[in-house]
């Protein structure tokens, strides 16, 4: 997804599930900032490193693809915007080991991780909030890619066709940076094939370019670990799904639902404005932030306010040392931390090292990753509260 969903359109949600103004757009900042808190960005700011929730392509280009490497990215990709959908799932035949963990990572909405997510931000916050829908959010768009680099899981080839309202066309990849999608040609930009399964090329939905970001396409495509059994991707519908689960979440922590499930959808709450958002979900634009936005303004009566990070940075830079936690972009790095460690402890405790070596530090302590340390001084900090 994209930010025209992960700002405007969280806002929106936020707001229909009751937050105010102010809690929307902070739950608003925190869902986008997934998408910018680099490593760079952290160096800049003075964050801690392993809160990082994203590469920059730069940053990609230049990572190692050792193990230690490899640990590196899937932690990061697997943790915010590929959430394994079943960390237990087998192949429909007998494999290696190795592909079996590959697998497992393939990111699915409605899967476990996704409700261990939604709880985890629970009484933390705006910024533990935003963050959670993020993730759960691309769960939709990503779903069928998996956040570690593998030519097998996230290839795609020439059997690839959008689906028109009119019929269909295939679809044309090339590889031309900075060059924009031609949508009315069907002509998208995507990753260069390499055959190296490691390749960081091979990371995600890269091989299928920006489609599984925009809200309005639909296609279809044979995946290679789906024995070339042909899937259906309909955007439009899934990110309708993505949007009323987003609400029904933001109700959860807010404190208006009870519980949170998997598969279940506030309907009810955004059935007034169904056909307005089908609309802006239909709509062929790669960029639909304008009519999120205008959507956001209509529900709150105010105007809508774009991300101002320069704002976030200079309050995070200028708080005290003790006062920086208290910030947005504190309290996120916090929920980043939390994610990170949790959607890593899992993915360990069923014997998969893809994402590395991992202790749940709330039950065994602190072990070594300096970083870490302030998730056990907030644990602190909420049991003297």
């Amino acid at each position: 997804m994209q930010k025209d969903f992960h700002y405007f359109a969280a806002f929106c949600a936020a707001l229909l599930a009751g937050w105010s103004r102010e809690e929307s757009l902070e739950i608003a900042t925190a869902d986008q900032m997934a998408d910018l808190c680099s490593r760079t960005f952290l160096e800049k700011v003075n964050g801690p490193e392993s809160a990082v929730t994203t590469q920059l392509q730069l940053e990609l280009m230049q990572a190692r693809t050792d193990l230690i490497g490899l640990q590196d990215i899937t932690r990061i990709w697997a943790s915010f915007h590929f959430l394994p959908g079943d960390l237990t799932a087998d192949p429909h035949r007998k494999t290696s080991k190795r592909y079996r963990q590959k697998y497992r990572m393939i990111c699915q909405p409605n899967g476990p991780l996704v409700k261990d997510t939604v709880e985890l931000a629970k009484g933390k916050g705006t910024a533990a909030a935003g963050l959670a829908m993020h993730v759960l959010c691309d769960t939709w768009a990503h779903r069928n890619f998996a956040g570690t680099p593998s030519v097998v899981i996230n290839n795609t080839n020439y059997y690839f066709y959008e689906i028109l309202d009119d019929g269909e066309r295939p679809v044309t990849f090339r590889h031309s940076p900075g060059t924009p999608d031609d949508l009315e040609n069907g002509v998208y930009i995507n990753s260069v094939y390499q055959d190296n399964e490691d390749s960081i090329m091979n990371l995600g939905h890269g091989r299928a370019g920006h489609l599984p970001d925009y809200s309005f396409i639909r296609y279809r495509y044979l995946p290679a670990w789906g024995d070339f059994i042909e899937i259906v991707k309909d955007n439009p519908a899934e990110y309708w799904q993505a949007f009323c689960q987003m609400v029904c979440a933001l109700q959860y922590l807010r404190g208006t639902r009870e519980t949170f499930e998997t598969d279940v959808y506030a309907y009810d709450t955004v059935e007034p404005l169904k056909d307005e958002i089908r609309a802006i979900l239909e709509k062929r634009q790669p960029d639909a932030c304008a009519d999120w936005q205008g959507l956001g303004e209509k529900l709150s009566g105010c105007e809508m306010p774009d991300l101002d990070l320069e704002r976030l940075e200079n309050e995070y830079v200028s708080a005290a040392p003790e006062e920086k936690d208290g910030t947005l972009l504190g309290a996120f790095f916090l929920a980043a931390l939390a994610q990170k460690s949790m959607v890593t402890n899992k993915i360990f405790r069923t014997g998969n090292l893809l994402a590395g070596w991992s202790v749940d530090f709330r039950k065994e302590g602190f072990r070594g990753i300096g970083d870490f340390w302030k998730l056990v001084e907030a644990r602190k900090k909420e049991e003297e509260s």
